[in-house]
């Protein structure tokens, strides 16, 4: 297994109520050039939230208020992959893959730490067809 080390630099930012979370992160990463990070904490609520369940092919919106518990991925201007864990009213919790229309109900409070030293692309892994995660790094001088 091949390992990479990388500096780190970390940026927090806030969404706001009706502001969609997968769109905006994506907005953010673009913005800021950023080539490889992770998402470390995202708190808030929605009330939309778009979730594509294990070996689906299509996401299923969920409406009602909705705690966000967990907000994980790897992001990058090549292609991100985000998996988001939410509870309802009554504390059921379900989660799955982050889809475009999650909305926000309050707040989403989102730290990411961008690894300065690599760059995450997205290439075709045959095995299943989808477009998985390359690591390369990056020589900075």
């Amino acid at each position: 297994m091949a390992q990479n080390f990388s500096s780190t630099k970390s940026y927090a930012f806030r969404l706001k109520p009706g502001e969609d979370l997968k769109k905006e992160i994506e907005l953010f990463v673009k913005q800021n050039n950023i080539k490889a990070a992770i998402i470390s904490t995202c708190v808030g609520s929605l009330t939309e939230a778009n979730i594509r369940f294990a070996n689906q092919p299509n996401g299923k919106t969920l409406k009602g208020f909705f705690e966000i518990l967990s907000l994980s991925g790897v992001v990058s201007i090549n292609g991100s992959h985000t998996h988001i864990a939410v509870a309802d009213k009554k504390g059921k919790t379900i989660g799955g893959h982050l889809m475009d229309g999650s909305l926000i109900y309050t707040t989403a409070e989102i730290i990411i730490t961008e690894l300065s030293d690599l760059d995450f692309k997205r290439e075709l892994d045959i095995t299943y067809g989808y477009k998985e995660l390359v690591i390369k790094s990056i020589n900075r001088k």
